[in-house]
């Protein structure tokens, strides 16, 4: 894909949902992996992490950048046009922030899947239309990030509140970090682990999506495949 088809068309182009008036015009149902924007692979040790991946996968990741202000930075690694695996660590050229690390990163003991998010095109109408199920997912924060080549990314999302309900991303930015995020990786299987199945399952419903859900303890359960080999997040 050209470096220049926008945010929009990348989304629409991974049959994406648009929100007005809090309502999915696509229809049926998009599976989790269509629907998916990113995966966040949080750890305590970036480089150690992407040294990992890249050990079992025989896939080097792309740097990313610094996430300002929140003492983290990231790599990242392409899924197709419009998704991608971000491995998000510590950031040592940044001043210690006032308070905790996004995604838990200062509590993990080691690499961990701990999110995944969904891009809408109106982050505001999908607020909605969870809350209208009985879900909140916070209000939507604005974020940025500096490439390596100076460019800056920005977008609005909601806050992760847990490993299996997707947050919700708005990006404001011409080109999708997948596009020339290190290609190679392929998301092979994309599942979810919740104590309670049909709760996940309605808020997922509100967003036009369906996905396979075991009952237990919460956790995103991911296989990823390279061309040396394959790793599996549960």
């Amino acid at each position: 894909m050209s470096t220049n088809v926008g945010i929009a068309a990348a989304i629409e182009q991974s049959n994406a949902y648009s929100f007005g008036a809090g309502v999915c015009y696509n229809s049926p149902m998009r599976s989790a992996i269509a629907a998916l924007d990113h995966l966040v692979l949080a750890t305590p040790d970036l480089h150690a992490a992407a040294s990992w991946m890249n050990d079992a996968t025989g896939v080097a990741a792309s740097p990313g950048g610094p996430h300002v202000g929140k003492g983290t930075r990231n790599e990242l690694y392409s899924l197709g046009h419009a998704s991608y695996l971000e491995i998000i660590g510590p950031d040592a050229t940044q001043p210690t922030p006032a308070g905790q690390r996004p995604f838990g990163v200062d509590e993990l003991a080691s690499p961990t899947m701990v999110a995944w998010a969904i891009a809408v095109s109106d982050i505001d109408s999908a607020i909605e239309s969870a809350r209208r199920v009985g879900y909140d997912p916070g209000p939507a924060a604005e974020m940025q990030r500096q490439r390596p080549d100076g460019a800056v990314l920005s977008w609005r999302l909601t806050v992760s509140q847990s490993a299996s309900v997707p947050f919700l991303i708005e990006w404001h930015t011409p080109l999708h970090p997948a596009i020339d995020a290190a290609p190679g990786v392929e998301l092979v299987e994309l599942r979810a682990r919740h104590p309670q199945p049909n709760v996940l399952s309605n808020i997922l419903s509100a967003w036009g999506i369906s996905m396979g859900i075991e009952r237990g303890s919460e956790a995103l359960l991911v296989e990823l495949t390279g061309p040396l080999g394959s790793v599996w997040f549960a």
